[in-house]
């Protein structure tokens, strides 16, 4: 068994932990971090895969922004109205439907032959001249969309604290 292999089945363990943690657990700031942690754990998928810069770009955008928003829901969100919200009744079809689903995804997976090939990767330059010269300018309506989001959680927070 390889080194890449052994640091593969670790980090898929934590993205699983990651991913179960999200779905299994009652507190939504506890189910953002379970997130925060299955993003950190994808990104190191990404490492082993030779792609830094998706890695990279993993933790800032999902790991960072994604979840500091959900964050920001969290907090500008009342308590009052989650106090009547007790357990969902179809729990037990979605877990039905979901090892339903896990055992599909897994004979797909086994039936199938995957060819491997030599990984060839851009260089972080290449990247870097094409996002700032033909996606500059989404890229700068992204940061302002954002920004503007922001503001907008000010703003409610704020008037809420009054």
């Amino acid at each position: 068994m390889s080194l890449g292999l052994v640091i593969f089945a670790l980090v898929a363990a934590v993205l699983i932990g990651g991913g179960l943690g999200v779905v299994t657990s009652r507190n939504v700031a506890h189910a953002a971090i379970f997130l925060l942690m299955a993003m950190g754990a994808v990104a190191g998928v990404f490492i082993l895969l030779l792609a830094e810069f998706l890695a990279l770009v993993q933790i800032l955008i999902y790991g960072g922004a994604v979840v500091i928003v959900l964050l920001f829901a969290l907090m500008l969100t009342r308590r009052e109205e989650f106090s009547q919200i007790r357990d969902n009744p179809q729990r037990p079809l979605a877990a039905v439907a979901a090892v339903i689903l896990m055992a599909v995804i897994s004979i797909a997976l086994i039936g199938s032959r995957v060819e491997t090939q030599a990984l060839e990767r851009p260089s972080l330059e290449e990247i870097g001249i094409e996002l700032f010269t033909q996606w500059a300018i989404p890229f700068e309506v992204a940061s302002l969309v954002l920004l503007v989001a922001l503001i907008g959680a000010i703003i409610i927070a704020r008037e809420a604290a009054r």
